[in-house]
């Protein structure tokens, strides 16, 4: 008989010993434990599946050092020796989720090209069916990008002014970009709260990054004119683009490379040796915008979430 229960501290050597072949993202012990040190995992967010107490499965759930409640699975592998992997990976997200009250992903990271690599479709795929059948129906696919000094910084051109502004201007600009985005979740934001409060949401999200808000720049014309924003940020591993967005009425115009640009000097001119962002599969624009800017497509994340926004 199969048990499911989130861990104990005398569990730690266990968890830790867990690690996974395929050739999927996981977290190896090292980065468990300095995660488990900044409380950013904790062992009633690890859950285990357990035989006779032998560990077969493992979920770790992750979440910011300061919160009451994870908001990603991180990790979710199931020993292939007994057998029903997506039916025993299911129960344990489904064992975890009446504890955590608020929407939560989880992140299948690959290798880009993956649905033609036979072993890496197989370990995408019984994945995202238990992450399914355990309730995380909504599914986008995103690319994950990173760039390092070597790729090159890209020049001010000065075809656009870049300056720092008040909260109240830029929550103007976050609900100027959010018309026509492309942006999956976004989108779903509209559909289900409408811009004002879609853009506020966004831009309260920033805010708590730790990302510096000194960072945050709009971006006008030599007119005078909000062309978009460059919104440098970070998460705990490394800084990373955050957001950035063209207006309605300048898109088309070539400003999403100097806004991307902006950002990338921004960091670059800070020392920072890597820089990493995010953009869903579906948004070809950007993504040719982040391949121009010298960003490399290092991955792709399968996310899956319980939020049932359209």
């Amino acid at each position: 008989m199969i048990s499911y229960r989130p861990t104990v501290a005398a569990d730690l050597d266990r968890v830790t010993a867990w690690s996974v072949t395929e050739p999927v993202g996981w977290i190896s012990a090292d980065r468990y434990l300095a995660d488990l040190a900044e409380n950013m995992y904790r062992p009633e967010w690890t859950w285990i599946a357990e035989v006779d107490d032998q560990v077969v499965g493992r979920a770790l759930w992750w979440g910011p050092r300061d919160s009451a409640y994870p908001v990603a699975l991180d990790c979710l592998d199931v020993d292939p020796a007994v057998g029903e992997r997506t039916a025993i990976a299911a129960e344990l997200i489904r064992a975890a989720l009446p504890g955590f009250p608020q929407p939560v992903q989880y992140a299948i990271k690959a290798a880009g090209g993956w649905r033609d690599d036979p072993p890496t479709s197989a370990a995408v795929e019984w994945r995202r069916a238990a992450a399914h059948a355990a309730g995380l129906t909504r599914e986008v696919e995103r690319l994950q990008f990173e760039w390092t000094p070597a790729d090159g910084v890209p020049p001010a051109t000065g075809v656009l002014r870049f300056a720092e502004a008040s909260d109240e201007e830029f929550l103007t600009v976050f609900t100027r970009i959010a018309e026509g985005s492309l942006d999956a979740q976004t989108r779903a934001n509209l559909t289900a709260k409408g811009v004002d409060a879609t853009a506020r949401e966004e831009m309260d999200f920033y805010l708590r990054a730790p990302g510096k808000r000194e960072w945050w720049r709009i971006g006008y014309t030599h007119e005078g004119e909000v062309a978009g924003m460059a919104i440098p940020s970070a998460t705990p591993y490394s800084v990373n683009v955050g957001y950035l967005g063209v207006v309605p009425e300048f898109r088309g115009r070539g400003y999403v490379d100097e806004i991307l640009g902006e950002i990338t000097r921004m960091h670059a001119a800070n020392g920072e040796l890597r820089i990493t962002a995010t953009t869903d599969a579906g948004n070809a624009p950007m993504a040719a915008a982040f391949g121009r800017a010298g960003y490399r497509n290092t991955e792709i994340r399968i996310n899956l979430s319980n939020d049932l926004r359209p």
